[in-house]
């Protein structure tokens, strides 16, 4: 990871972070739309590696705990 990435890495993780937990927190109430609907909204956000890093989030949050 070059330095420029990693700093911008470090300056939105937490942002990147808040906004998956956001968006996921919708998917009990859209519930089968919610996947059509977090596309689009992952669309939208800018630049592409803030949207990459809400995307793996996004990932990590639907990952079973492990037991």
């Amino acid at each position: 990871m070059s330095q420029g990435r990693a700093e911008f890495h470090r300056q939105h993780q937490q942002a990147a972070a808040e906004e998956a937990r956001r968006l996921f927190a919708e998917k009990p109430r859209l519930q089968g739309a919610w996947l059509n609907w977090v596309a689009g909204e992952l669309y939208h956000l800018r630049p592409a590696a803030y949207a990459s890093m809400v995307r793996r989030e996004l990932q990590r949050l639907q990952e079973p705990a492990d037991p």
